[in-house]
């Protein structure tokens, strides 16, 4: 005779690879969820319920299996982005109070965090819609900087509910017409179908355009839109308005002060004519040597990214790279690298080629009794993919490099000035691989600048 096991649960998670064994009673009390599923799930021969959840990883289950028996989470040294799965998980498990207070702790204190995965975060949360705090949070930095969701080239892709609540915003830092112009792009979107020439369309597709967009067209502050782009934007697509809202926008084009009929929704509160979150007219840009793609190739390597999927884009960057020495601006090293610590990159451009040069070095210990070398560990050297260069190249350091302290030598790069030239000496053979064709060590270089790479 098999033995009975009243009221007890097994969770599988993690793709089967791991279970947890609970009390059917506690999670039924604590979770809606839970109490739905073991209404529906029919116990074994041992009376016991099994429920598989393999897209919820190990280590997340098993906090909310501790907060469901003891009501208790410690976020104490976790990164953001747990959190922030943990909340998900918290979510779709209904555990709402858990949920509140890892969204509010994401909100109060990952700022930087949220800003840095801004696209994911945006879009996840919508799909979702029940984080309205997060929600809050990034309609905030919208309204403000529009560019950040509108001008991304995934814009068709966001979610109707995240779109109607950015245009309910009278706060919405851009042109009425340029959010007209959105509207249709993310509409026609929506209906692969719909011929690509406006003249050629039916009746049924206006009418195809009409129910996609009727969550947004009514949003659109059609009385603050100038007369000329009304009849430039507005008119090609009057079809998919209400009949009466036409008239009423035409009578208002004709007789400014006469008052309409339609419910007229107030101008927005317009700052500027679009904010943008990175860019100023004078400010200058980070690097006169690499741009922002090469910045997240160089964070990718600095974590080991293995595999190109996996790489930072330029909207994840998760690094600051703060500019500390420009030779154009400030020569030859103007102090000893005494007081330059880990984490640094240095780029270079050489002279008469496209090459984009440089390394990455982190300084973990210094060696205060000989008072002149420290050890390098995790550098690289690498050349950087541009114009006329293919593909970029990492080569990884075989082995730690001394570094002396008191001279301009960062790792196995020596920078020095001769016959009013700059030069760098490169030790290649500490590297895996070569980084350019050519073997010589001594290489002319236009200009280099060095980062201090700080985590965002």
């Amino acid at each position: 005779m098999m033995r009975s096991y009243p009221n007890y649960v097994i969770i599988e998670v993690e793709n089967k690879e791991k279970s947890f064994t609970a009390h059917s009673n506690i999670l039924k009390y604590r979770s809606t969820y839970f109490h739905k599923e073991l209404e529906n799930i029919q116990p074994n021969e041992n009376n016991i319920k099994t429920i598989i959840k393999s897209s919820v990883s190990a280590q997340i289950f098993e906090i909310i299996l501790k907060y469901i028996y003891g009501g208790i989470v410690n976020l104490k040294n976790v990164e953001p982005r747990f959190i922030f799965d943990l909340m998900l998980a918290a979510n779709k498990f209904e555990l709402k109070e858990l949920t509140n207070k890892l969204e509010t702790h994401l909100v109060d204190t990952k700022a930087s965090w949220l800003k840095t995965y801004f696209s994911l975060i945006y879009r996840t949360i919508f799909n979702e819609n029940k984080f309205k705090k997060l929600e809050n949070y990034c309609n905030d930095i919208i309204a403000k900087h529009p560019s950040l969701i509108f001008k991304n080239s995934d814009f068709t892709s966001l979610p109707e509910s995240a779109l109607v609540s950015l245009l309910k915003r009278d706060d919405l830092q851009m042109e009425e017409v340029k959010i007209w112009d959105y509207v249709i792009k993310w509409g026609i979107a929506q209906n692969p179908t719909l011929p690509t020439n406006l003249e050629g369309w039916s009746k049924e597709d206006f009418l195809t355009l009409k129910t996609t967009s009727q969550q947004c067209l009514p949003l659109i502050r059609y009385f603050h839109i100038s007369n000329e782009e009304i009849i430039g934007k507005i008119m090609p697509y009057k079809k998919i308005l209400d009949k009466q809202l036409w008239k009423d926008i035409v009578q208002h084009m004709a007789i400014p002060d006469r008052s309409e009929r339609a419910n007229i929704l107030p101008a927005r509160s317009i700052l500027v004519t679009e904010l943008s979150p990175r860019t100023e007219v004078s400010k200058e840009p980070f690097s006169t040597i690499i741009s922002e793609e090469h910045a997240a190739e160089i964070s990718s390597w600095i974590d080991r990214k293995i595999f190109r999927i996996f790489n930072y884009s330029t909207g994840n960057i998760p690094y600051e790279f703060e500019l500390i020495f420009r030779g154009t601006r400030n020569g030859i090293f103007p102090q000893p690298f005494c007081n330059i610590y880990h984490g640094h990159v240095v780029v270079m451009k050489v002279r008469g080629t496209n090459e984009i040069l440089g390394c990455y070095y982190n300084l973990s210990t210094w060696d205060d009794f000989n008072l002149r070398c420290v050890e390098i560990n995790d550098n690289f050297i690498f050349s950087l993919k541009n114009g006329n260069i293919q593909n970029s190249i990492l080569s990884r350091a075989k082995r730690p490099v001394i570094f002396d302290r008191f001279s301009q030598f960062v790792g196995d790069f020596y920078i020095y000035s001769s016959n009013n030239k700059t030069y760098c000496d490169i030790e290649f053979s500490h590297y895996e691989k070569p980084i350019r064709t050519s073997s010589h060590s001594r290489i002319a270089i236009v200009n280099y600048e060095i980062f201090k790479i700080v985590k965002k």
